[in-house]
């Protein structure tokens, strides 16, 4: 039977979702929680991967097992887990629902702090030197969905089989000091958020124009983009599925 796994997580300590090699990640966690409960060996396929540094506040992963899980389950991973990861619920799905390859949209936020605030600098990218003209860059994001190919703002010497993506939404919103980026599209790129909110700082900063974002696009080339954002403003926020 498989089961489908809602979950959420702090990536401050990991290195992204995916299991690396001699490095701590989120899948790593996961399954040892799971096959020391369950015991049996479990594997997970996540929605995605995310960088390392990364957050989730809402993402999901499928696993198999023959076992009819006890509604406790949820419980007692969270139990077992360590305190940054946290287990939402479990349910079962169809035998051949994927995590991964079903998702119909993800849907990511960025935050932007515009003061020095000791409290969210692990949580929001604190750009307080400089202000930011957000009409500038809404309408930069506007360009975005003139455009399928990502290329510019894809990372280098991946093994992605196309850059194609398309984007469903893509805007900014200002509360206080706080900027918030949503972004929602049928896939990402690796590192295709940080690079787009890099890029959209530097137009709202007038280093670039709103315009300049046609020939970035259109340079498939990631050197004509701008710097990555750090990766600890990002939070992968929804998955999106059609579940019967």
């Amino acid at each position: 039977m498989r089961y489908f796994i809602e979950f959420s997580y702090n990536g401050k300590n990991y290195f992204g979702y995916q299991i690396q090699p001699d490095a701590i990640s989120v899948q790593e966690e996961l399954e040892k929680a799971l096959s020391t409960i369950l015991r049996e060996e479990i594997k997970t396929t996540g929605a995605g991967r995310t960088d390392t540094g990364v957050h989730a506040k809402k993402i999901f992963a499928h696993f198999d097992t023959e076992k009819i899980l006890d509604k406790d389950l949820p419980r007692k991973l969270n139990s077992f887990l360590p305190p940054d990861i946290s287990i939402k619920r479990i349910f079962q799905v169809k035998d051949d629902f994927h995590a991964r390859f079903d998702a119909t949209y993800r849907t990511y936020e960025y935050y932007i702090t515009l003061e020095k605030n000791p409290f969210t600098q692990e949580f929001a990218w604190q750009h307080w030197k400089k202000t930011l003209d957000i009409a500038k860059m809404n309408e930069a994001c506007k360009i975005l969905f003139e455009y399928e190919d990502f290329t510019s703002f894809a990372k280098l010497k991946t093994d992605n089989k196309t850059n194609i993506c398309k984007i469903y939404k893509a805007e900014w919103e200002q509360n206080g000091s706080e900027l918030k980026f949503t972004v929602s599209a049928n896939r990402f790129l690796r590192n295709m958020v940080r690079a787009i909110v890099g890029t959209m700082v530097e137009v709202g900063s007038g280093k670039i124009k709103p315009e300049d974002l046609r020939k970035i696009m259109e340079d498939k080339h990631r050197n004509s983009a701008g710097t990555s954002a750090p990766a600890h403003g990002l939070y992968l926020v929804d998955v999106g599925y059609e579940f019967d």
